[in-house]
């Protein structure tokens, strides 16, 4: 009984979100932020601390704190960038530990250099790397392959109507052409009346 008792304490009273996996998703060129709740469903003040085994990689906001009973924390884990490795993926691993929190706490690193080590309640997290690749690539070509169409469509669409202009070019330049011959010969019939008139006005005169 009194094994299964030590047992007990050390189970994790926090319910951590996600539980197991921490997700980071490429590209890596710039800082990539996962969020990890950490949820107390107990009845008293839980402190807790965020540790990592690639402190160097990783900036965390809050590392540590008090959850009230009944709250919720969100943890937000930033991964500084850097050039992707495949066999680097599963090598990260994060450990939320905690414990109670005292009464009329005060000082919150003394709670953790007073702690017992049977206080004490951790959870490990692995890290996981995840690049934007098959499906995701499959899901980028075939958002992108509407565009295409699209513009495609769009040339096709506009297309015959540099060809109709140009025709509309072509016959507007012959009706010119015959607008300007009419002109021409209305000129010359007009030349041709006025010289009629004045024929006509010298005869009567004579």
């Amino acid at each position: 009984m009194a094994a299964a008792g030590s047992l007990a304490k050390h189970e994790q009273i926090l319910v951590l979100d996600p539980p197991t996996d921490l997700k980071f998703k490429g590209p890596f060129t710039d800082v990539v932020t996962t969020n990890l709740k950490l949820r107390n469903p107990s009845e008293r003040k839980v402190c807790f601390k965020v540790k990592t085994t690639a402190p160097r990689r990783y900036c965390v906001r809050p590392n540590s704190g008090i959850i009230d009973p009944g709250s919720s924390v969100i943890v937000s884990v930033m991964l500084q960038p850097f050039d992707y490795d495949p066999n680097e993926k599963s090598k990260h691993k994060f450990m939320v530990q905690t414990t109670y929190a005292p009464p009329n706490i005060s000082d919150l690193e003394a709670v953790w250099k007073e702690a017992k080590p049977d206080e004490l309640m951790d959870s490990k997290l692995r890290c996981v790397f995840e690049m934007p690749n098959e499906n995701d690539k499959l899901n980028d070509i075939d958002a992108s392959k509407p565009a295409p169409v699209l513009n495609t469509s769009k040339q096709d669409g506009p297309m015959p109507k540099p060809h109709s202009v140009s025709l509309n070019d072509t016959e507007t330049r012959k009706l010119v052409e015959e607008c300007k011959r009419l002109q021409a010969e209305v000129m010359k019939l007009t030349d041709e009346n006025q010289h009629l008139r004045v024929m006509d006005h010298t005869t009567s005169i004579c």
